[in-house]
């Protein structure tokens, strides 16, 4: 599917050779996977919401539990890997030290074994750290999906650890494309839940009369497949390591001081994504609560503990349900370029080259702007229509509910591509000091908007007000990382970003406009049940986008933002020769 030769051409005096031409090739692969997968990924958020809702006390149990496995993985590994692995295991794959590869990995899959033992046996304890609010019966409910989804760590972990060896090697398709194995799993766990027990059933039953209708068998095809497809999407990496030339070997020791480096690295990194996690931790407490808030707010003579949760409320099964689809432009686009981009900025870290690694820098912000900045104003305008159609069967309120959330979150959709970009420069250049001072900043923020709507606004809002500070958060991520990094690199072609940026924001203004108009005459079908309904809403979200795309492109190009237009020409003639 790609290059999967096992290090990069070297040039004279023995440092790799940039692949300039091969950048939108594997970035079209990368693409095409990610696009399959959260295709996929749709479809199975949509079973999903069939099968449990995206409100209610069902959909918001199974919403945390299925999150913990993330939050822990966050936590214990994700920093820390993405810190320190890329660089490690390409420098030591050129450096010809494959034996240090061997232990990073062998330390790496033994911990994530151990730990996912003890995090699966502790369940209980986390469902209440993070939905403290809940009754008993909800909380029992989560209690039993988190003993299934919690063993999905470990196979993060390893689809981690082996995925980044497939990086490192450049051989880029198979790591984005293995979620879809995952997502087919999934899918066809989903498929047999409704197939065997129906559709979501129980709105305005109490939270013991919704418990007492799950059964083993009931939590096993929601739960422990949507773990099966985890396990499916680490295992299928195996094979093109080895057809790569990978084979690892289990190595304990090395030489003194020969992981020091990623153990300073690691450190800082676990360090920011422990701040990070707090403040998670703290908004998903506001999250979780506020269908209940609403409740008592609505009835306040009935007992809580009698209280059913309002419906129509967003909880943390809505703001999951819009961060899927928030994230798919991210991670089609984003993540894409930088997973490409960043064995680039090692090589040049390595070698010293600070203005090649600015240039890489650059090059990533500017091309993840022209992109996202129209995948955002899209979901802006057609966000109630795109939720219908991708969660076809809740009912309008829940659609409304979910697309506010959506709304306030695609704002921060540019602004967090950019920053992820400029924290890869970061971790190129081994400094994560500074990393975890930003996300000490971050998460403040995330919390000090969060906190306020929660303390000044309605229930209905508390969802909205956390969508909202994460696009602060984003903000002030992208601000602080390239004031950093601009004097760590001697300049971040500041002037070519801010242009990019203040062109490709008046070309998506202009677009809103056909747009809004198009939403605005057209019938709110969003607000409707049945499939009719959904097909409306399928109509509206196409025409809306196309209309918006063509005016865009007009734009840039009026604009004189050449960027925009190379990018979809570049992506567009390597895709075409992707076989």
């Amino acid at each position: 599917m790609t290059d999967d030769s096992p290090s990069a051409p070297v040039a004279a005096g023995g440092e790799p050779a940039p692949r300039r031409r091969s950048l939108g090739r594997n970035t079209a692969i990368m693409a095409a996977g990610t696009l399959v997968s959260r295709v996929l990924g749709l479809v199975r958020t949509a079973l999903l919401a069939s099968a449990i809702g995206v409100t209610g006390v069902a959909a918001d149990a199974y919403a945390v539990a299925n999150n913990l496995p993330n939050i822990m993985y966050a936590i214990l590994a994700a920093g820390v890997l993405n810190a320190v692995l890329v660089p490690q295991i390409t420098r030591a794959f050129h450096d010809g030290r494959e034996r240090t590869v061997h232990r990073i990995l062998t330390l790496g899959m033994t911990s994530m074994v151990l730990t996912t033992l003890v995090l699966t046996a502790m369940a209980g304890f986390w469902v209440h750290i993070y939905a403290g609010s809940w009754g008993p019966d909800q909380t029992a409910l989560a209690v039993g999906f988190a003993f299934w989804c919690i063993p999905q760590l470990l196979f993060y972990g390893l689809y981690a650890l082996w995925g980044q060896v497939l990086n490192a090697r450049e051989q880029f398709g198979w790591f984005m494309w293995a979620p879809a194995a995952n997502s087919v799993v999934a899918i066809a766990g989903l498929v047999a839940y409704l197939a065997l027990f129906g559709g979501v059933a129980h709105e305005g039953a109490s939270a013991s009369a919704i418990v007492a209708d799950w059964n083993v068998t009931k939590t096993v095809l929601l739960a422990g497949v949507a773990t099966l497809g985890i396990a499916a999407q680490a295992f299928i990496l195996i094979p093109p390591m080895v057809r790569g030339g990978y084979r690892w070997r289990w190595v304990w020791r090395g030489p003194k001081g020969e992981l020091s480096s990623t153990a300073r690295v690691a450190s800082w990194s676990l360090g920011a994504v422990l701040v990070e996690q707090v403040g998670l931790w703290l908004v998903t407490r506001v999250q979780t609560a506020a269908p209940l808030a609403a409740a008592q707010l609505a009835h306040p003579s009935v007992p809580v503990n009698q209280l059913v949760p309002e419906p129509g409320v967003a909880g943390n099964a809505a703001y999951v349900a819009a961060l899927g689809i928030y994230l798919v432009p991210h991670s089609l686009i984003s993540i894409s370029l930088m997973t490409a981009l960043f064995t680039q900025m090692s090589r040049h870290a390595a070698a010293g080259d600070l203005g090649k690694l600015r240039a890489v820098l650059s090059e990533g912000v500017r091309l993840v702007t022209a992109f996202t900045m129209i995948a955002s104003a899209v979901l802006f305008v057609a966000a109630p229509h795109v939720v219908r159609v991708l969660v076809p069967t809740v009912d309008g309120a829940s659609v409304d509910a979910v697309a506010w959330v959506l709304r306030l979150m695609v704002i921060g959709l540019v602004p967090l591509g950019a920053s992820v970009m400029a924290k890869q420069a970061f971790f190129a250049l081994e400094d994560g000091r500074t990393v975890f001072l930003i996300h000490v900043a971050m998460s403040a923020a995330w919390l000090a908007v969060a906190y306020g709507v929660k303390w000044t606004l309605a229930p209905e809002w508390w969802v909205v007000g956390a969508a909202l500070g994460l696009t602060v958060t984003n903000l002030v991520a992208f601000v602080f990382r390239m004031l950093a990094l601009r004097g760590r690199l001697d300049g971040v072609d500041g002037r070519r970003v801010l242009v990019t940026l203040a062109k490709t924001l008046a070309a998506a203004i202009i677009a809103a406009v056909p747009g809004a108009a198009i939403v605005w005459w057209a019938p709110q079908t969003y607000l409707q049940n049945g499939w009719g309904a959904v097909a409306g809403s399928v109509g509206i979200a196409v025409a809306v986008g196309l209309v918006m795309l063509a005016t865009y492109a007009l734009a840039v190009r009026l604009l004189r933002l050449p960027e925009a237009a190379d990018a979809a020409r570049a992506l567009a003639r390597r895709m075409g020769r992707v076989r």
